[in-house]
């Protein structure tokens, strides 16, 4: 029996993570709104205190975001001084990312509002399962595909 249109839609991956993805984003981007970033933001500067520079391709592939994608979300933050774009010193065609100190004060100041809509996330979700989503999308990025393959 074949499926209608009506069917599929209730069948696709991708709008089911979509649907999440945005339900979620806009649940973070509130939470962390008295800090003046948004859920990306955080993630991007957390990602970065980790990491005394980055390039842009290597930070791209840390967090499965496509360069031209990454490169407009941080111009916002290096224009609030919170990162630095720059290029290599090694390579000009590479831009070195680098968290500043105002960029790490930020992201510690906006941790306790992310670790409180992490908590309810999780209290409402079930921590089991919150577990296990986040493995089950990590796995989901082993799948093989190539988006960003040029």
């Amino acid at each position: 029996m074949a499926h209608t249109e009506r069917d599929t839609a209730g069948l696709c991956n991708n709008l089911a993570l979509r649907k999440a993805a945005r339900y979620l984003s806009a649940t973070y981007d509130k939470a962390l709104a008295p800090t003046g970033l948004r859920a990306t933001q955080f993630s991007i500067l957390q990602r970065l205190s980790t990491e005394e520079q980055i390039t842009i391709t290597s930070l791209a592939e840390m967090i499965a975001m496509d360069r031209t994608t990454l490169a407009t979300n941080l111009k916002p933050l290096a224009r609030e001084g919170l990162v630095t774009v720059e290029p290599s010193p090694t390579d000009r065609r590479a831009r070195i990312v680098t968290l500043t100190a105002d960029g790490l004060a930020r992201m510690k100041a906006a941790l306790p509002y992310w670790r409180t809509v992490q908590a309810e996330f999780e209290e409402s979700f079930g921590a089991d399962k919150a577990t296990q989503l986040r493995a089950a999308l990590e796995d989901v990025l082993s799948t093989g595909f190539h988006p960003w393959a040029e």
